[in-house]
């Protein structure tokens, strides 16, 4: 029972981590984008640029947080909010591994897949 409480102390934990470091981090790109188009008035929302933007793919999103840009810091934390509750899928697929439960294990295993494929085929 003992590792039973430590693994929902884990799930409990990376959950809380998570959610705090995905508005961290979405904080962050917020008020340095404030602070650097603080000169505009109103953004020109007006003419769409096909292709312009690389920080809608994971790789785009990480290149350009490396590179200090707001947008990509602002989308990195949408990122990391939507990675954690796939982490909590992951390491309950780990508990009921260890517990061997094996209908449980079929089950979130299925549900991780689910997640995978949406997210893959989702995009384009």
């Amino acid at each position: 029972m003992h590792s039973q409480n430590k693994m929902n102390e884990l799930i409990g934990n990376t959950l809380r981590i998570g959610v705090f470091a995905a508005c961290i981090i979405a904080l962050i790109g917020g008020i340095y984008y404030l602070l650097t188009t603080s000169g505009q008035l109103v953004p020109d929302y007006k003419t769409f640029h096909e292709g312009g933007a690389s920080y809608t793919t994971f790789e785009g999103i990480i290149r350009g947080a490396f590179s200090m840009s707001a947008t990509e810091w602002m989308q990195l934390g949408v990122v990391v909010l939507m990675l954690t509750p796939i982490m909590r899928v992951v390491l309950s697929l780990v508990d009921f591994s260890i517990q061997r439960d094996w209908l449980y294990v079929g089950i979130t295993a299925i549900v991780l897949i689910v997640i995978i494929v949406n997210s893959l085929v989702g995009v384009g």
